[in-house]
């Protein structure tokens, strides 16, 4: 279907080149030494979630992400890379939606009481569920070029 400029499947592409780019913007902007070396972004999470009003938060910390602070540095850092490059390249481009889904999904439940950090995970979550079911890598990605997910 055609609309002002661009096909629907155009604007769609649009849309997750500009998801991709925020996730991009969010892996950029992260202080990765602080991260790796010092686990600030770890210690920040443990101070949330130790802190959190719904104890399955707490819990699921203390079993998953405490006894592995680095690898869980590394894995937050990089997912968010693998993210915003797959979904501005449209490679795999249903896997890194749905990834970007949980991820924003994990985001907004760890940070329930931060209502200035939920509308742009709410945002990015919202743009996920767009784009995967209107299968918005039907144009300009490499998704569409290798015939994948069609």
């Amino acid at each position: 279907m055609q609309t002002i400029w661009l096909s629907g499947a155009e604007w769609l592409a649009v849309l997750r080149i500009g998801l991709g780019l925020w996730w991009l913007e969010s892996w950029r902007h992260k202080d990765k030494k602080g991260w790796f070396e010092r686990g600030t972004g770890i210690a920040w999470a443990a101070d949330v979630a130790g802190k959190h009003r719904w104890g399955f938060v707490k819990g699921g910390f203390e079993k998953v992400v405490r006894p592995r602070p680095k690898a869980m540095a590394y894995l937050v850092v990089y997912a968010e890379l693998a993210l915003g490059l797959g979904l501005v390249l449209g490679l795999l481009t249903p896997v890194a939606l749905v990834g970007g889904l949980l991820l924003n999904l994990l985001y907004l439940v760890l940070m329930i009481h931060d209502w200035a950090e939920q509308g742009q995970n709410a945002m990015m979550a919202l743009i996920s569920l767009v784009a995967l079911f209107a299968m918005g890598w039907q144009a300009w990605s490499l998704d569409a070029a290798f015939g994948l997910f069609l």
